[in-house]
């Protein structure tokens, strides 16, 4: 599957974006002011954005929640219908640019799109792409227990398990090994 450089900048977005929500009732929101909104949105690099305000803020969480959806979506159709949400309701606009020094890509969102419609379209078309090439259960919730954070598996046979084999992965194989040999003292 071949994934170019805007479609990698938004799953990276899309990524970040779900996992900013909280993960249970203590955890902290990782939006929980509109400057940390405009600093997602400097770290993303994304582009056309006016001054943001707590509407924005509230869209955006909105949109975070439907896109939880699609990570979280047993089969292609479950995600397709909401990724077809998220598209309609951003008066998708696909047109050619070339910016901030970038090559020609695709924008999908309108000129002057809020942010909530601009990561809607430009994000919903990035996995879009993972539903239309059968690649839907590349969208994947790291499996370690304590964990859940969202991730996309572009491993050449679909294999990664964990959001970060360093940190989640590496714990799970260190309890699993510390369980063998006290198993085996024992």
């Amino acid at each position: 599957m071949l994934i170019t450089h805007d479609t990698r900048c938004s799953l990276d977005a899309v990524v970040d974006l779900v996992n900013t929500a909280p993960d249970n009732d203590t955890a902290t929101d990782g939006l929980a002011t509109v400057e940390a909104l405009a600093d997602f949105v400097r770290n993303h690099e994304v582009s056309d954005v006016g001054v943001l305000s707590e509407f924005d803020l509230a869209a955006v969480r909105r949109v975070r929640g439907r896109f939880a959806e699609v990570f979280a979506a047993p089969e292609a159709a479950s995600a397709a219908s909401v990724i077809n949400d998220l598209i309609a309701a951003a008066g998708t606009t696909p047109r050619l640019t070339d910016h901030d020094g970038y090559d020609w890509h695709v924008h999908y969102f309108s000129p002057g799109a809020s942010l909530a419609d601009h990561l809607s379209a430009d994000c919903g078309m990035a996995l879009a792409f993972f539903v239309v090439a059968g690649e839907q259960e590349r969208l994947r919730r790291c499996e370690a227990p304590d964990c859940r954070r969202a991730f996309v598996d572009l491993s050449r046979n679909r294999s990664r398990r964990y959001c970060d084999s360093r940190t989640c992965g590496n714990r799970l194989h260190v309890a699993a090994y510390r369980a063998r040999r006290k198993e085996a003292a024992g």
